[in-house]
């Protein structure tokens, strides 16, 4: 396999097609977004070049994984605010922030899983999501609220969202996350 430091180097030629040097195949966006899903590490180099292209592969993958499903996962206030910090004094600091802020969100549910898993396990009590929907709306309020602190550490003389309209935005977010795991029970009772 063709590895660059222990990772896989994807080519993209002129015609906008994508090479797998270590599969030695064509491949799509969404095979690399599978890719990405399984945790595989790779570079996209330009192959006329050899410049570096990941960051912008990527983010064309997020485009059309967000444009596509309809299911979208960054939310327009949020996308706002990260477009203010270009060229702000902050730019700096926020990519560094967002991964570790991601990084903590992934640590944290991979916990609330495995307490999910332990507690109720394959029990009828571990299939009724009441339970565990109660300790996902809390992890989204703590959330929520370390986000918009942690937005207000960048941008200190930034006016906090009104209280209503935050609490608001969290019960839309909250009742989108009780709808979708009700529609995961429905299929869930359905398989069984």
């Amino acid at each position: 396999m063709a590895k660059n430091e222990g990772q896989i180097v994807i080519k993209k030629y002129a015609n906008r097609r994508l090479y797998n040097t270590g599969t030695s195949t064509y491949v799509t966006l969404d095979d690399l977004a599978v890719m990405v899903k399984k945790g595989e590490e790779f570079v996209v180099q330009d192959a006329k070049s050899g410049e570096d292209i990941t960051h912008s592969v990527l983010t064309q993958i997020i485009f059309e994984q967000e444009s596509k499903t309809g299911n979208t996962l960054l939310p327009i206030s949020f996308l706002r605010q990260l477009i203010s910090f270009y060229g702000d004094q902050m730019q700096m600091v926020v990519p560094s922030y967002l991964e570790h802020s991601m990084q903590a969100f992934t640590e944290q549910q991979a916990q609330m899983r495995e307490q999910i898993n332990k507690a109720f396990g394959d029990t009828p009590l571990g299939k009724n999501l009441q339970v565990p929907l109660q300790l996902v709306e809390e992890q989204v309020r703590r959330n929520t609220e370390m986000f918009h602190q942690a937005m207000q550490m960048f941008s200190p003389f930034m006016a906090a969202p009104p209280a209503k309209e935050t609490k608001k935005a969290e019960a839309k977010d909250i009742d989108e996350l009780k709808e979708q795991l009700r529609a995961l029970q429905t299929k869930l009772d359905n398989l069984g």
